[in-house]
């Protein structure tokens, strides 16, 4: 199992080219589930996470070819994925794939909008909390479909097709939004969303299926409108850059000090981060080209956070932001409202010598001026990268175990930090 070393002290300068976002390229590979035509992702992630979808997406049918590079490509753009379902030849999504990613769950939508049915097992993913999908069944339900649970997996039918409706989610929900967009594409009628996730990869999946046909207006915003259209079409669509990626590269830079140029990134997906990083001490700018991040000699300054949904300060960004203020200068508090289990990090950071208390679903950090380095382990996908960070503070050298989490959502991250300087390396075994 790899694992990353890190010797820490260097401030980071130079460029990290922003890839596309996991969280937007998931959904929209389960899109291509909704057409029998092609469709073209362009700049999709080299990631696990993308790797396991397409081993799913093939086992119904969809075959998906990944473009080869083309002259004038940069060195870390990501690939381009023709994704083809003119065939579903299997209705079911079974547990040994499902229980490796919560996100392949979603294809319970395209399945029952296009084919009437579908059977999908309950998924798993990082152990960051229940995260139900009673939100997803309702909103499916509310569409018109039949749903049972048996024996581990969600039994999903609409035989007349699913029919347009009106889903008030009693709660914000991503995974809910994005399900209940997909499969009112397709349904008869026209479809309210109310109280809908507010995030920009829903605008992005949004914006792909009206390119294939669909008729979505909202997207964005806590009200969706959806008329139903009877079939969809191929078409193209680049995928946005990753506002996570973006905002933990901005952290590094604010943690170890430097100039970092965050090629691609765009602030309004991230706004409430970098607001928080300037509050903290970094210099923030941004162009059409990307975003600056620059700190140069000052002290961390402490903050108060709570974790909100978009256009709030975002929960894949607290364990990062925690790292940060372990250094600060004074004392700072993080709540966290969207994951109730999202703190495994805590105890990992402390063997860099942090002071972090817990009470309830706050986290209080009393800074110190020097964490030494020390072999960790990685509990989930963000928890993971706010050890990098540490790491790269850190006097001496850091151990990073079980860094598969991180394969699942930075592409080539040690190569990206290394080229600003840092001294981390992957170490395979």
């Amino acid at each position: 199992m790899d694992r990353i070393r890190i010797v820490g002290g260097n401030p980071l300068h130079g460029t990290i080219p922003i890839s596309g976002a996991k969280n937007a390229a998931l959904p929209l590979m389960i899109a291509g589930l909704l057409t029998p035509e092609t469709l073209i992702l362009d700049n999709v992630p080299r990631l696990a996470d993308v790797a396991q979808l397409q081993r799913i997406l093939g086992n119904h049918g969809v075959d998906i070819m990944s473009v080869g590079k083309r002259p004038g490509d940069g060195q870390y753009q990501g690939q381009t994925l023709q994704i083809s379902a003119a065939d579903i030849i299997d209705t079911t999504a079974p547990y040994e794939l499902v229980s490796r990613m919560r996100a392949s769950f979603w294809v319970i939508a395209p399945l029952l909008a296009r084919m009437h049915e579908a059977r999908v097992s309950l998924p798993g993913g990082c152990a960051i909390g229940t995260r139900p999908v009673d939100l997803l069944i309702m909103a499916l339900e509310k569409l018109g479909a039949g749903i049972e649970i048996d024996a581990g997996y969600v039994v999903a039918k609409a035989p007349g097709g699913l029919r347009g409706g009106t889903i008030d989610f009693p709660k914000v929900t991503v995974g809910g939004t994005h399900v209940a967009v997909m499969a009112a594409s397709l349904a008869k009628g026209t479809t309210i969303i109310t109280n809908a996730a507010c995030e920009p990869e829903i605008t992005d999946l949004a914006d792909c299926l009206n390119k294939m046909g669909a008729r979505i207006s909202g997207a964005g915003t806590p009200r969706i409108e959806i008329e139903g259209v009877a079939s969809l079409h191929g078409a193209r669509h680049t995928v946005l850059p990753d506002r996570i990626e973006a905002g933990t590269y901005a952290i590094a830079t604010a943690m170890t000090g430097g100039d970092v140029r965050l090629a691609g990134a765009r602030p309004e997906l991230l706004q409430s981060a970098l607001d928080v990083l300037a509050e903290a001490g970094a210099e923030i700018s941004s162009d059409a080209d990307g975003i600056r991040v620059v700190r140069n000699g000052h002290g961390i300054r402490p903050v108060q956070v709570t974790t909100a949904p978009f256009p709030g300060f975002p929960t894949d960004l607290q364990a990062q932001l925690m790292a940060l203020m372990v250094r600060a200068q004074g004392a700072s508090a993080i709540t966290e409202t969207i994951f109730e289990n999202r703190f495994m990090h805590v105890q990992e950071l402390a063997r860099f010598g942090a002071r972090i208390s817990l009470d309830g679903e706050t986290a209080r950090i009393d800074g110190i001026s020097t964490l030494r380095g020390a072999p960790v382990m990685a509990t989930d996908l963000r928890a993971s990268v706010s050890l990098v960070i540490a790491g790269l503070a850190a006097e001496g050298e850091t151990m990073i175990n079980r860094v598969y989490h991180l394969d699942r959502g930075f592409e080539r991250l040690e190569d990206k930090l290394k080229a600003c300087g840092a001294t981390i390396e992957r170490i395979r075994e």
